[in-house]
């Protein structure tokens, strides 16, 4: 790769964002300076109430897709004292530092805090509302063996530009007394211990880029140039997404909130890209009719914004048998609608080359997690094996032949009046 390139450029900022700390801003700021970012709002009223309102704060294509930042940063941390008045000061004084930094776009910074239910039950008597949908993490096939997120909270960091990302976590770590010409508030490590930093970026040439040397990456780099996935495809159509504002909670103590589940997945493409053709890709990945009838060119820029899964999710029985395969959309759609056809889940994944492994971290955003758990249980299309022997539980069916699941959490995202140390009757902390 040549040096001054910008794919040399791209790949140096993605590795950044991964190193992270002093080491990686300073190489963001070596290769170009810092990006030139409006700061926040003075007036911090007229931001969101909810913190998962992305969509209008990010570019978009021309069918209407919306792009997701291209650097993505996840702090896991674990509260070191108790949830009191002035440890809730504190959070909300780093979280408004933020704010009023940078512009809450693609650009700036998009962020949110999450909590897991084990830091309502660590730190608090009372429990969530029974009607809460936010259960403890488990495995969710019978093949997987997950560790379980159990942090206190986790904070989601995006950005386009790098430098952005980093030099916000610097501050959020005590180690910056001005973020973008904002004064640093406080530092979230004086009440919070970072116990675990993952990174990922997404968009058209990253992973193309880190696929060189990567662990599950073929050595003669299948990654298409275009595609913004390690699997060569793109994903999150808008007609196949559902609406922030269906996932919001519309009643309760977190009203105004949403559910996450995060997982992390590693990937192992070199049967993927190695004993697959096009063809058969497209088969698992969307349905064997895409395959059949030509709908799916490269990517999948073509489809627009709708993968036409709908179409034949009533299908996977009669493919399984002539195809001898299943796509994994269409066994996943079977519980991502519900009764008047909207879409159940909103999902905002991003890659990941995190320990020199290609894997896909994966948030999705729903009203309760049970949506979520459900959504996944089709995906594992475990009554598929009985109608074909060509189909077996990973082989044939979907993509499951291709990934692992490493990481599995689930986390509440307050509205933004109680993303500071939530309580689980969800009192307004006074700030």
């Amino acid at each position: 790769m040549e040096r001054g390139s910008s794919a040399y450029r791209r790949d140096v900022l993605r590795a950044a964002v991964a190193v992270g700390g002093a080491a990686g801003l300073s190489a963001c700021l070596d290769l170009g300076g810092g990006s030139s970012v409006p700061t926040g709002p003075e007036d911090l009223s007229t931001l969101p109430g909810r913190q998962h309102a992305w969509n209008d704060r990010v570019r978009h294509d021309e069918h209407g897709n919306t792009m997701l930042p291209e650097h993505q940063t996840l702090l896991y941390l674990d509260l070191d004292g108790a949830p009191d008045a002035d440890a809730r000061g504190t959070v909300e004084a780093a979280l408004r530092t933020l704010d009023r930094a940078y512009a809450r776009d693609h650009e700036g910074l998009l962020h949110s805090m999450a909590y897991s239910p084990a830091y309502f039950g660590r730190h608090y008597e009372a429990s969530l509302p029974a009607d809460l949908g936010l259960p403890e993490p488990r495995p969710l096939s019978p093949f997987e063996e997950p560790e379980f997120d159990t942090q206190d909270a986790m904070l989601h960091l995006a950005s386009d530009n790098p430098d952005v990302l980093l030099a916000a976590e610097a501050a959020l770590t005590g180690e910056r007394s001005t973020l973008n010409g904002v004064d640093v508030g406080a530092a979230l490590t004086d009440v919070f211990a970072v116990a675990d930093r993952r990174t990922g970026f997404v968009g058209a040439g990253l992973p193309a880029s880190k696929q060189e040397g990567l662990e599950g990456v073929p050595t003669d780099g299948p990654v298409p140039e275009a595609s913004p996935l390690f699997m060569g495809f793109k994903a999150g159509f808008a007609a196949n997404q559902a609406t922030e504002e269906y996932v919001t909670l519309d009643s309760g103590p977190f009203a105004g909130g949403t559910t996450k589940h995060v997982a992390n997945i590693r990937q192992r493409l070199a049967d993927w890209y190695g004993e697959q053709s096009f063809d058969e890709r497209v088969m698992e990945m969307f349905s064997p009719a895409h395959a059949e009838q030509g709908l799916v060119e490269g990517v999948g820029e073509n489809l627009g914004a709708d993968s036409g899964i709908d179409e034949f999710v009533d299908d996977i029985e009669a493919h399984a048998r002539e195809f001898g395969r299943v796509g994994h959309a269409q066994k996943a759609a079977r519980a991502n609608r519900d009764a008047d056809g909207n879409v159940r889940l909103l999902r905002r994944h991003f890659e990941s080359a995190d320990d020199n492994v290609a894997s896909l971290h994966f948030p999705s955003l729903q009203r309760d997690v049970s949506e979520f758990e459900a959504v996944r249980e089709a995906m594992n299309g475990s009554d598929v094996p009985a109608m074909t022997p060509a189909v077996r539980q990973r082989v044939n069916n979907g993509i499951l032949e291709y990934i692992f699941v490493k990481h599995r959490g689930n986390w509440l995202v307050p509205p933004r009046s109680l993303r500071a140390l939530p309580t689980p009757t969800g009192e307004a902390p006074g700030l």
